[in-house]
């Protein structure tokens, strides 16, 4: 038997596909416990029960465009790690493009390529413990920070909330911006995505959806076709 084949044994076994099931059932049934909540509060609250359904289902129709970009990396990611630890990983993080990078690190510790014919189970093990590692910094300052950050939001704030949303709107700038940086950086045709992406969703947000008010929900998709679409049709001119 093969390293390749060893790997795709052991890293495709029953059992994995059973522990790994047990977390992501686990992470479904916490979904389904915050909308049992959230309706609760909403009858409390007496918000007109319109209001929570529209924002669901708002909600649920942005989240397509980011779902399939993760769909796409597991299936990417099932092939070196195995079906079970990528369908874990991106199920309860969602962060596709950092698992896939702490699992090229765990790759890298061991001087060889990801998915490779020399990706022992040595190597599989390490990418494994490098995306637990990863993941557990993140949990570890949730549970750290989340009790103060009442606190320290009323701080910054000064108990101005205008000046809260602005500061909220500014950070999220920066860290997407920050994200897309390296891709824009990457060359033109990446660039093109983005700013089509950007000004796509600024007309539509600003123009189209006042005129057609449903669009909003799938504003954001939309987008991201625009972008796709016309960096694709860069690529095409080009060639």
């Amino acid at each position: 038997m093969t390293t390749v084949e060893q790997v795709q044994q052991v890293s495709n076994s029953p059992i994995l596909w059973l522990l790994c099931g047990v977390t992501v059932v686990v992470s479904a049934i916490q979904a389904l416990l915050y909308i049992k909540q959230s309706i609760k509060v909403t009858k409390e609250a007496n918000i007109d029960p319109k209001i929570p359904k529209e924002a669901f289902r708002v909600g649920l129709i942005s989240a397509i465009g980011p779902a399939l970009g993760v769909f796409i990396v597991m299936v990417g990611l099932m092939a070196s790690i195995g079906g079970p630890m990528a369908w874990m990983r991106l199920s309860i993080i969602g962060a596709a493009a950092t698992e896939l990078s702490a699992a090229n690190v765990g790759a890298d510790a061991c001087g060889v390529a990801l998915g490779s014919e020399q990706y022992t189970l040595m190597c599989l093990a390490v990418s494994w413990f490098t995306m637990a590692l990863n993941g557990a910094g993140w949990l570890l300052f949730t549970g750290v920070a989340t009790p103060s950050l009442e606190t320290l939001r009323d701080k910054v704030s000064g108990g101005d909330m205008k000046w809260l949303v602005v500061l909220s709107g500014a950070c999220s700038l920066g860290i997407f911006g920050y994200l897309n940086a390296g891709d824009i950086l990457k060359g033109i045709g990446n660039t093109i995505a983005v700013l089509a992406g950007a000004i796509a969703m600024v007309v539509l947000v600003k123009t189209v959806c006042k005129k057609v008010p449903k669009l909003m929900e799938y504003s954001l998709g939309i987008a991201m076709i625009l972008g796709i679409v016309f960096a694709v049709g860069y690529d095409q001119l080009i060639k």
